[in-house]
């Protein structure tokens, strides 16, 4: 029997039309590893939560895992960034999905029970909040060895974990596919990138000649600065790392301290896994631009700090979807995306599925390395193999009729050796 809360299980049929776009983007996973999965049933008996984005991507890497044996349950990582429609078609299809759109901090946690409760094998996580929910408030799980090893997908939850690590209190063996190359050179730098779309979709604005801060300039931040760049931006980039700031100066674009760069923005994107990336305070809101946008892209809703704009204002006016005006008190007018949150899946259907192949690839793979592998998993950050990301990036290259070199004898003993000198 399939458990599951969701919004709307009439949507059923508009979220089946979804996966089918979502089906012919995505062929690795879709298509190789899951033909291979339905045959084998490398996951047959295991118990798989995941508590991650639930898009039509999303969708794609619940079916295959499925399709590999497993019995999967689904929770959204953000609450705004459900697909309705794509809850209610995973529901028909035997997954329990538990994940609407604009749920509360409440509901939030309690939907991750939900999926706790099932006594999962294997964790999939965006942003760490079901990992650190199992070892709060599940602890028999980890101390039993039901959760036999985890994943996370995205930075923000990496760095979390790396200090749960630090900090000696991560049980877990917990694979950081995020870092993984076919993950975060793909997924987080183009499709965060191209998320900035999601500010045009907002304002239906011209990038074209405006004045655009990109706060950070890491995988995703990066991509962020060179797709508003492409549409005409002139782009400052905010940095407290040396070199990325570096980096960035390096690539062509303006460098400076936000607060410097804020009286000229005429958007600010923010993707840097920190809090306040906009200092709460009023002499920085009255650094604001009259007419700014503020879109973040990064996972929480702190970087801009939305609690305390909202606290500043004097008036709070929705005026298109997912879009608030706040007036200030000397009549200023900002422009505030996704109330804060992922400006790129709130107000736009987050990454493109030719991206998230690659990141769902891997999660699909490993997944069958955690299960064949899992008398030999020891708790704490365990890399992603690299014959693993290289068979999926060799896989999506081959799905794409792309052809590549390989190594001679001669060449890999050359390289992998130190024989040979000048």
């Amino acid at each position: 029997m399939t458990n599951y809360k969701v919004a709307d299980e009439s949507l059923a049929e508009k979220g089946k039309e979804a996966l089918y776009l979502a089906e012919s983007k995505m062929p690795v996973t879709a298509k190789v590893i899951r033909e291979r999965f339905q045959k084998e049933k490398p996951l047959d008996g295991i118990i798989i939560a995941g508590c991650l984005h639930i898009t039509k991507e999303t969708g794609i890497l619940a079916r295959t895992l499925k399709a590999g044996g497993a019995e999967v349950y689904l929770c959204g990582s953000n609450p705004l960034s459900t697909q309705d429609d794509v809850a209610a078609a995973l529901v028909q299809e035997g997954i329990n999905v538990f994940a609407w759109h604009g749920n509360t901090d409440e509901e939030f946690y309690w939907c991750i029970r939900q999926c706790l409760n099932a006594k999962p094998n294997i964790l999939i996580d965006d942003g760490a909040d079901m990992i650190v929910t199992a070892h709060q408030e599940y602890e028999d799980l980890i101390k039993l060895g039901t959760i036999i090893a985890c994943q996370e997908e995205t930075t923000t939850g990496v760095k979390r974990f790396k200090a749960m690590e630090k900090k000696g209190v991560l049980k877990v063996p917990l694979f950081p596919v995020n870092d993984a190359r076919c993950k975060n050179h793909f997924d987080n730098e183009l499709g965060t990138g191209q998320g900035i779309v999601s500010a045009i979709y907002g304002m239906h604005v011209l990038f074209a000649g405006k004045s655009v801060v990109i706060a950070g300039y890491g995988h995703c931040s990066s991509g962020m600065a060179l797709r508003a760049r492409g549409l005409g931006a002139n782009v400052t980039v905010t940095e407290v790392d040396p070199i990325k700031a570096l980096q960035a100066k390096f690539a062509g674009f303006n460098v400076m301290p936000i607060a410097k760069a804020l009286p000229t923005a005429d958007i600010i994107l923010t993707a840097t896994g920190c809090k306040h990336v906009i200092a709460p305070t009023t002499e920085m809101f009255n650094l604001l631009k009259d007419g700014v946008i503020l879109g973040n892209l990064g996972h929480f809703d702190i970087e801009i700090p939305t609690k305390e704009l909202y606290e500043y204002a004097q008036e709070i006016k929705p005026i298109r979807s997912n879009v608030e005006e706040l007036m200030f008190p000397d009549g200023k007018k900002v422009y505030l995306l996704a109330k804060g949150r992922l400006a790129n899946l709130v107000l736009s259907e987050g990454h493109p599925s030719e991206v998230m192949d690659m990141s769902f690839g891997l999660q699909s793979l490993m997944s069958e390395y955690i299960i064949k592998n899992k008398t030999k998993l020891k708790p704490g950050m365990v890399d992603v193999p690299i014959d693993i990301d290289d068979k999926v990036g060799f896989l999506k290259l081959e799905s794409m009729g792309v052809e590549m070199d390989t190594l001679t004898e001669e060449q890999y003993n050359y390289i992998h050796g130190y024989e040979a000198g000048t």
